[in-house]
């Protein structure tokens, strides 16, 4: 198990490492530089650098961790990027089912495969689906996860790149906001971030404010309107 520092989440497990990229938000990817770092370090998942693996040994971790957690699901990957195999798929999900003390987080920005295999997966209750969602163009997304018969579906405007004028948020449980971080992080304009939060207060749906980024988030901080805005849906832990 790997703590995250990533807010909305308690650790991290990576079943699949590496990614290509796949639409603008990907342009300055935090886990493509985070691999090349861990192979000059030695880390044997990572001999490989971004390329796609997945990884047999680590597929009953979250077995052996018996205080729940709130579980990231391949921070460091895609679950549904095409190079990982059904099978492989299938059997990450069986761990989420088996791991019931768990609430794990998939997130995707391959949302039309992970709709397309939605019949052949059977999301567990303690099983979310999400969809990366960083400006007007991968709304398609969204519809994508509609179509997911998952307990919980959120949306993570991360890194929100562009303003989203217009969004359909029905049958969506939780809406994440965040900038971009790092080097050659973009900006992200206060106006998009109200609209978007505005738009979920509307709908009833919990609000997180993950951060403004760039180049030194910690210094940027995570207040927005004076205050931080953590809600999670409610989950019996």
């Amino acid at each position: 198990m790997a703590q995250s520092k990533i807010e909305w989440t308690d650790c991290t497990w990576n079943p699949v490492t590496g990614c290509t990229r796949v639409s603008p938000g990907c342009d300055n990817c935090y886990a493509e530089r985070m691999a090349t770092c861990l192979k000059a370090m030695g880390q044997p998942k990572y001999a490989r650098e971004f390329e796609v693996v997945t990884h047999e040994s680590c597929l009953a971790d979250p077995l052996e961790w018996t205080r729940p957690h709130m579980i990231f699901v391949n921070s460091m990957s895609d679950l549904f990027h095409r190079q990982v195999p059904l099978e492989f798929i299938r059997r990450v999900f069986d761990t989420m089912r088996a791991a019931e003390q768990h609430i794990f987080q998939v997130l995707t920005k391959r949302s039309g495969r992970m709709a397309q295999l939605d019949a052949g997966i059977d999301w567990p209750e303690n099983a979310w689906a999400g969809v990366s969602v960083e400006n007007q163009d991968c709304l398609f997304r969204i519809d994508d996860l509609r179509r997911v018969e998952a307990a919980v579906r959120f949306v993570s405007f991360e890194p929100l790149i562009g303003p989203i004028p217009q969004v359909d948020l029905s049958g969506i449980d939780w809406v994440i906001v965040g900038g971009e971080s790092g080097p050659g992080a973009r900006p992200m304009h206060q106006e998009w971030v109200l609209h978007l939060k505005a738009l979920a207060e509307d709908a009833e749906i919990p609000f997180f404010f993950k951060q403004w980024g760039g180049t030194n988030k910690k210094k940027a901080g995570r207040e927005l309107l004076g205050r931080t805005w953590d809600a999670i849906p409610l989950r019996d832990r």
